[in-house]
């Protein structure tokens, strides 16, 4: 099979309950800038049960194309089944780029089904982009140099470095993308969906498991990747107790509060709330970096912010290299002059 057969960005439409994940129109938004550089389009694969309602919300989002494999042996995600499903897509319409969310299901799923197509995969990517493999040609080798290969760029070696990737050998390029990182499209009003049914059949093998009972834990944590105000704070604010002074700006904002890694690791916040490589990437509107340091691992989950504003007693900290605005100075006593002159504001 040569490599010029495959053809068309494909993303995998993650569903839950009949209702469509965010991070499907995350990978649409980014399908269509890929398929654009490769003058191609973009397909959304929708698995499971029932689900053909969801057809026409991907092609608002910007789904040229949906391939629907609707089965009741896909009612609820299970591994085999789903990667069965998903490979059998693959083998049948050979998409020279495949890109699935980095959520609990993506990273389970993206895996199996690399390996069953015989072809790599990058996990966790931050970035991706169309260029030239390798990056810089080779003196004297230039006609070696591949073009118009699938960069994927994601952090290496604990998060202390950036390594990205290129997969020149093998299709499809396979990637899995952390949630938040890339930008939906606006939607396109009354779209309606260009559906191809496919279905590959399912022999139950000793690989199916049986789903004894779902049990849904309604959780009390907020969701810091849906906030517009986020005031986070790192080591240097010092303690738990001290956080109550964030708590009160997040109050007065009507924002939340979220953390850097060393706050995780001190015990003083759960990682729930952690913004970082390790932990949630953000894209609120204002960001507060207070008693950040601003290292490589935390800015890289929320550089995308619209507005920075970095506080810290540090001049040279690198949290100011990104910010829009900076504050050097004593967090303990900046951090509620700006709460009560925000209240104050707020009164008027």
């Amino acid at each position: 099979m040569g490599l010029e057969e495959y053809k068309g960005v494909y993303i995998y439409a993650q569903q839950v309950d009949n209702e469509i994940s965010s991070i499907a129109f995350e990978l649409l938004g980014k399908g269509k800038e890929l398929a654009a550089a490769l003058g191609t389009d973009v397909t959304a694969v929708l698995l499971g049960s029932n689900v053909k309602g969801l057809c026409d919300k991907l092609a608002e989002y910007g789904a040229d194309k949906v391939i629907l494999v609707d089965d009741p042996a896909l009612e609820t995600y299970r591994t085999e089944p789903y990667a069965h499903a998903l490979a059998s897509v693959i083998n049948e319409y050979k998409p020279e780029i495949m890109l699935v969310g980095a959520t609990a299901i993506g990273r389970d799923l993206g895996p199996t089904v690399s390996a069953r197509v015989a072809t790599g995969l990058t996990a966790d990517c931050t970035v991706l982009e169309i260029g030239d493999f390798p990056l810089v040609a080779t003196p004297g080798k230039e006609d070696e140099q591949k073009h118009n290969q699938l960069l994927m760029t994601r952090p290496a070696f604990g998060g202390n470095t950036i390594a990205t990737i290129a997969c020149p050998d093998n299709r499809p390029q396979m990637a899995t993308v952390r949630p938040g990182v890339m930008q939906k499209i606006d939607p396109i009003a009354g779209a309606k969906a260009n559906i191809i049914e496919y279905n590959p059949g399912f022999t139950e093998n000793n690989r199916y498991v049986e789903i004894m009972e779902v049990v849904k834990a309604v959780g009390q944590v907020q969701n810091i990747m849906d906030a517009k105000i986020l005031v986070s704070g790192g080591r240097g604010v010092g303690s738990e107790e001290n956080f109550k002074l964030l708590d009160d700006l997040a109050a007065a904002l009507g924002g939340m509060v979220s953390c850097s890694r060393a706050v995780v690791e001190n015990g003083w916040k759960a990682q729930d709330y952690q913004v970082g490589q390790t932990g949630k990437t953000v894209r609120p509107n204002v960001y507060f970096a207070i008693g950040i340091s601003g290292a490589i691992q935390h800015v890289a989950g929320m550089e995308e912010s619209d507005l920075i504003i970095a506080i810290n007693k540090d001049a040279d900290a690198p949290i100011f290299d990104v910010a829009d605005y900076g504050i050097v100075g004593d967090l303990n006593k900046i951090v509620p002059a700006l709460t009560e002159a925000i209240k104050a504001q707020a009164e008027k």
